[in-house]
């Protein structure tokens, strides 16, 4: 079944209230575009689910400065000021999450596990209300699974059913979020004709896969 479809088309997947996964690491290699829906749709009260915040002014930094998110699951606000300012005044909740954590909790999301088991964060602020489970003889946190409504994802290469291909950085989280949200929306920088890629580069299948967008680059049709 072809996916491409405009932003008119899923703008119904958006809803305030929602749980969202955005793919990138500092702003590289999230869908800008979608993030602009976002904003233009008001959709206020997200869960956001990203390794970082980005900067005030790009990738999902946009959407907290837009005061749009309640609550956030990242493992790095460094570089987006706005964040902490937030949290420390209390209109932001935010929970900070390894970056290998992360990347398990979901993973476990995506793959339909109870959850995952690691030594990371025993002994510091991260264990606090989190079950310890003792494995012959090693204590271990119980990680639970990160699931969204909405994952949005940025594409590099992109066939019309959903196929995808990341090129350099822009793999990072993007891989393991198309995996663990209910809607999959792919933003691709380049559309391609079907069965032009080749099959063996393909990290996320069309099977994850929702819809896509056309984002910014050239396009082969």
């Amino acid at each position: 079944m072809r996916k491409v479809v405009t932003k008119e088309q899923i703008r119904g997947c958006f809803f305030n209230g929602m749980t969202i996964m955005v793919g990138g690491f500092m702003g590289c290699g999230t869908p800008e575009g979608l993030i602009d829906l976002i904003i233009e749709l008001d959709i206020k009260d997200i869960t956001l689910i990203a390794t970082d915040t980005a900067t005030i002014d790009r990738g999902v930094g946009r959407l907290i400065v837009g005061k749009r998110v309640k609550k956030l699951y990242a493992s790095h606000i460094g570089l987006n000021p706005e964040t902490g300012r937030q949290m420390n005044k209390g209109s932001l909740e935010v929970e900070l999450v390894p970056q290998g954590t992360l990347v398990e909790r979901i993973r476990a999301g995506g793959f339909g596990l109870g959850g995952v088991l690691t030594p990371t964060g025993l002994g510091t602020i991260i264990e606090e209300g989190k079950e310890i489970i003792e494995v012959d003889g090693q204590k271990f946190l119980l990680e639970k699974p990160l699931k969204a409504d909405v994952s949005l994802i940025r594409g590099s290469l992109t066939d019309c059913y959903g196929n995808t291909i990341y090129r350099g950085t822009s793999n990072n989280f993007n891989q393991m979020m198309a995996t663990a949200g209910e809607t999959v929306i792919v933003e691709t920088e380049k559309l391609v004709p079907a069965g032009s890629l080749n099959k063996e580069s393909i990290t996320t299948p069309s099977i994850f896969v929702d819809y896509v967008i056309r984002g910014g680059g050239d396009y082969v049709y």
